[in-house]
């Protein structure tokens, strides 16, 4: 039978690929005889996915929780794909750049908008029951998404806006991860003392986190950024995607906990603590924390008043209830 010519070309390019590995292209076709198909459920791996939800209790939306913030760490490792892939470009086009931007937000997009599931998705009285089963985990333990934080700006913009005045890049890693601001939001509101879950979490990933922080202490989105020639630098829709991405991962992320927060853990006027001892009130607000990864396309008003109409609303409307 003649090889019809197309796919003698394509025979011929495999040959030079698999000569270059140190096989031959027999041996690799051999191999390709004997290989069963591909099915779908094994090449997501499916049964095993499915197998990885295990509830600690008998509560039927546990396993709700679990797999919302299973899903949730899948999209922090999406998102984490795209800014390596940005750290890691040597060309630094304006196109690839808002690109892997534009995936990111839509990233963001997806996860904002499925909070649904956490405000509403679950009967209060169950998770008030089932989340005293989980003490001390906390999602403030989500170790991706403080890597998305540490790949997306330098670490002196992650200090605590009570003392960022003091820090710059002049200071050693060390120090800046010592005042990092989600560190504050895991004290016992009591003793002001480090609380177990942040203990059990700088335990785990301080070594991995600072390993980040030092392979990026100049490349991070930011350092990219500002690298870009000024055309593009200056080009709105490179400006307008940074603004958004800013605005989804330290406003309307951290917002959509505040309203989860507000609906199980506030009863009666009163609060109640969140798994792990964590000062979700004095940690989630956006208009607290005034975390902002790209602050030089911001103008100083927007940056004053950073997350703080949202919050204003929740807390006045708190005080005339």
């Amino acid at each position: 039978m003649e090889i019809p010519p197309e796919i003698a070309e394509r025979i011929e390019k495999l040959d030079k690929k698999y000569t270059n590995s140190g096989q031959d292209l027999g041996s690799y076709l051999d191999g390709l005889l004997h290989q069963r198909y591909l099915t779908y459920w094994d090449y997501i791996h499916l049964d095993t996915l499915l197998s990885l939800q295990i509830p600690r209790t008998f509560f039927p939306d546990e396993e709700i929780f679990i797999m919302y913030h299973q899903i949730t760490e899948l999209y922090f490792k999406l998102i984490i794909h795209e800014q390596k892939q940005i750290i890691d470009d040597k060309d630094q086009t304006a196109e690839f750049f808002t690109q892997r931007i534009h995936r990111i937000n839509n990233y963001f997009k997806a996860l904002t908008s499925s909070f649904e599931i956490m405000i509403n998705g679950m009967e209060r009285e169950q998770f008030l029951n089932y989340r005293m089963s989980l003490l001390p985990a906390s999602g403030f333990q989500s170790a991706q998404y403080r890597m998305i934080e540490l790949y997306s700006t330098p670490m002196e913009n992650l200090v605590h806006h009570t003392v960022r005045d003091q820090f710059s890049s002049k200071n050693t890693l060390d120090d800046l991860y010592e005042n990092i601001y989600w560190k504050k939001g895991a004290t016992d509101s009591k003793t002001g003392e480090k609380t177990l879950t942040l203990k059990q979490f700088e335990y785990r990933y301080t070594p991995r986190f600072m390993r980040i922080a030092k392979e990026v202490e100049t490349s991070t989105i930011y350092h990219r950024y500002l690298a870009l020639p000024s055309k593009v630098k200056q080009n709105k829709n490179v400006i307008a995607a940074l603004k958004q991405l800013d605005l989804n991962a330290n406003v309307n992320w951290p917002l959509m906990h505040m309203g989860s927060a507000y609906r199980y853990l506030r009863r009666e006027k009163k609060t109640i603590e969140a798994t792990g001892g964590t000062n979700w009130r004095e940690y989630l607000p956006p208009s607290f924390q005034k975390v902002i990864f790209f602050p030089e396309i911001w103008s100083e008003n927007e940056k004053s008043e950073w997350g703080k109409e949202w919050v204003d609303h929740v807390f006045n409307t708190e005080r005339k209830q």
